[in-house]
């Protein structure tokens, strides 16, 4: 007979209350035990310490600039001179125009300048012959005031005719059609031999400058009005302006790498949405981030320097939809501790009630056991614990600002 089935026999006699008749029922080794093992569990320890309040915000990528590519001079499109797609810098040629009548037309400018000028030579030399002519009493002073008048009106039509032939070299520059922006431009939306329209609504193609780049997002006005009252009263420092972060999360989940800076807030609220808008610039080397692309906004908006935060999956849901967490007493049972949270950031909840330095909160082995149960705590060795809100020794780098 084997060692368990004589450990089965010796038990069963024992609990009939006959005397054993298996002498082996006398070693301690085959004797039932009774002694339940106290379950290792992981814990981190609770320590105060600074953190960057973040809030993580809908937005949308705007252009920096736009621009419309329009003609300031009518005619026939005679060349198209970009790549679509491509990346253009400010005075870029873009389109050409049938410059030719506008060549005409500076040639007629420039001849009747030359007329101009010519008349008022004539004019200047009888306004001088006059003027001698009537200081030796040989003509009435009414003539002189003519020959005068003649030379100035002649001066005029000079001024006149320069302002003619400047006209129709612009027209003859216009008729090149230059990028007003640096950046990317899109599809060319006429070909050669179109007309185009002097001013017309239609335009040519469309410039966008994508590096930098803007991030427009939302937070509710109850949102801010929360952060100023928590400002105020003391609860969370404020962020120096050259230290504040603004981050982005992709479509896709991952961050992008470059951070960015928040510009501005605007001072009116959404009368349908009850929302205000914001807007961050990031860097854009790559042209990674497109215009209407959907990202979430990563923004520093304060600083807790008594924060306490616990790993996520630290945090158990009761029925009623109430937060709690596994602390390990003192003589080292477990007993359930209600806690209210804030926001969840970096794998981390903030625990804003409920905690206290110390504290030995279970995020390992939650199958082992039941509350009053006795454990034996071990420090959580997850290869994500230096984010878990309990022990990163080194503070957050964000420089406070009262």
């Amino acid at each position: 007979m084997n060692r368990v089935l004589v450990r089965v026999a010796c038990a069963a006699f024992l609990m009939a209350g006959l005397a054993p008749i298996l002498a082996g029922c006398d070693d301690p080794s085959l004797a039932m035990s009774t002694t339940k093992s106290e379950p290792e569990v992981g814990i981190v320890t609770v320590r105060p310490q600074s953190r960057a309040v973040m809030r993580e915000l809908p937005g949308r990528i705007a252009p920096t600039r736009v621009a419309d590519v329009r003609p300031r001079v009518s005619g026939i499109v005679v060349e198209r001179m970009f790549d679509q797609g491509s990346e253009v810098k400010a005075g870029d040629p873009l389109y050409r125009i049938d410059p030719r009548p506008f060549e005409v037309e500076l040639q007629a400018s420039e001849a009747a300048l030359a007329k101009a000028m010519a008349a008022f030579d004539l004019a200047a030399q009888h306004a001088h012959r006059v003027a001698t002519l009537t200081s030796q009493k040989a003509m009435p002073e009414a003539e002189n005031e003519k020959a005068i008048g003649a030379m100035r009106q002649a001066e005029a039509e000079i001024g006149s005719r320069k302002a003619d032939v400047a006209r129709a070299r612009l027209n003859l520059d216009y008729a090149t059609i230059r990028a007003p922006i640096g950046g990317i431009v899109g599809a060319a939306l006429v070909s050669e031999g179109a007309l185009v329209v002097q001013n017309e609504t239609t335009n040519l193609a469309t410039i966008q400058q994508l590096d930098p780049i803007y991030a427009d997002f939302t937070q509710s006005v109850t949102e801010m009005n929360k952060l100023r009252r928590d400002f105020d009263n003391g609860e969370l420092d404020r962020i120096a302006p050259d230290a504040a972060k603004v981050r982005l999360l992709l479509d896709d989940g991952t961050t992008y790498q470059l951070p960015g800076k928040l510009l501005f807030s605007e001072a009116k609220v959404d009368a349908q949405t009850g929302q205000v808008t914001l807007r961050g610039q990031f860097p854009n080397p790559k042209r990674e981030l497109l215009p209407g692309m959907y990202v979430r906004v990563l923004i520093e908006q304060g600083i807790d320097t008594d924060a306490i935060a616990v790993p996520q999956q630290a945090i158990q849901r009761d029925a009623g939809g109430g937060s709690a967490v596994f602390v390990v007493k003192d003589d080292g049972r477990i007993a359930a501790q209600p806690v209210r949270i804030g926001a969840a950031q970096d794998g981390i909840w903030l625990v804003s009630d409920g905690l206290k330095e110390g504290d030995r909160v279970v995020v390992d082995g939650f199958q082992k056991f039941v509350p009053g149960d006795k454990v034996k705590p071990q420090a959580w060795a997850d290869a994500n614990a230096s984010v878990a809100g309990a022990l990163p020794d080194d503070p957050q780098p964000i420089q406070p600002v009262r």
